[in-house]
């Protein structure tokens, strides 16, 4: 097993579109993963039907978010987290002006 530190550089993560949303994955253990979605003005990305068994954050970067849950949005701004239950569907909507980039984390991996 290796304990050493790992650096993933931007053009090194796995990249991956879930619609019009651009995704990065960094990192994916049994432990946990990490990644980036980019979404530009005005675009909604793909459902995530979620997690069965892990909790994810998502952490806005830049710009101005709304995540849906199928009930309920949750407006997010520069600087802004939410935590997402096991299971729970979400999507990404940019309602800014500007590029918006989030990273999301989640435990344990799947």
């Amino acid at each position: 097993m290796d304990s050493s530190a790992q650096i993933v550089r931007a053009t090194e993560a796995r990249t991956f579109m879930e619609g019009v949303e651009l995704c990065r994955e960094y990192f994916r253990t049994p432990k946990m993963w990490l990644g980036t979605s980019t979404l530009l003005p005005g675009q909604r990305g793909a459902i995530d039907n979620g997690h069965a068994v892990s909790q994810e954050v998502f952490y806005c970067c830049k710009g101005h978010i709304l995540l849906f849950d199928e009930k309920q949005y949750y407006e997010l701004f520069e600087g802004d987290a939410l935590f997402i239950p096991e299971g729970l569907p979400h999507t990404l909507i940019n309602v800014g002006e500007e590029t918006a980039v989030l990273v999301w984390a989640g435990a344990p991996g799947e």
